[in-house]
């Protein structure tokens, strides 16, 4: 996988912390860098560890399936990104209320919801033999300075971007999906 590639799911899988941080932003009666770290570390911490349980996870059983992982790969990713846009595209949704609080119980929850994704991802890059340490870093600091920034643009836009930033992340997954199986077969 290039760092293009690997740039491109950090990108789509920190989408929902990034809708979520946006959140947090509109919620907040004063933002300060150190609440939007406090955000970004959650959510980044998070998205770093879940692909490496992910991965480790899936190296167990990888060898196992090896001739059907591009047909996996494509399906997983595919759920994700469908998952994220039929989420930014449900209108229950976009009511929600979100909690300010950025105490330890409210953001382990949020930071487990928005990081289920990268675990499923974490199971894909185990059969595609990516070198996790250095993958779930990229993914953790990318979701990180996303989320940091989400909080301040929250505070400013409100909930405004937040569909069209999920749909954007699910494309993004779905797409390199489907590379990732034309490539498999040959055909890129």
């Amino acid at each position: 996988m290039s760092l293009l590639e690997l740039l491109l799911v950090a990108v789509g899988l920190s989408m929902d912390a990034f809708s979520v941080a946006i959140c947090k932003g509109l919620a907040l009666r004063r933002v300060t860098p150190g609440r939007a770290a406090i955000v970004g570390l959650w959510f980044g911490g998070f998205q770093a560890l879940m692909p490496a349980l992910g991965y480790f996870l899936g190296d167990r059983f990888a060898s196992a399936i090896s001739r059907y992982d591009h047909w996996i790969i494509l399906v997983l990713l595919c759920l994700i990104g469908g998952n994220m846009i039929r989420e930014a595209l449900d209108k229950s949704e976009a009511e929600e209320e979100t909690d300010p609080g950025l105490d330890f119980k409210s953001m382990l929850l949020l930071a487990i919801a928005t990081s289920i994704d990268a675990l499923a991802v974490g199971v894909t890059f185990a059969f595609l033999q990516v070198d996790i340490l250095p993958a779930a870093g990229l993914i953790g600091v990318i979701t990180f300075l996303i989320s940091a920034a989400g909080v301040k643009i929250g505070s400013l836009f409100g909930l405004r971007y937040r569909a069209k930033a999920e749909i954007c992340g699910g494309v993004i997954l779905i797409l390199l999906g489907f590379k990732i199986l034309l490539e498999h077969l040959g055909i890129l």
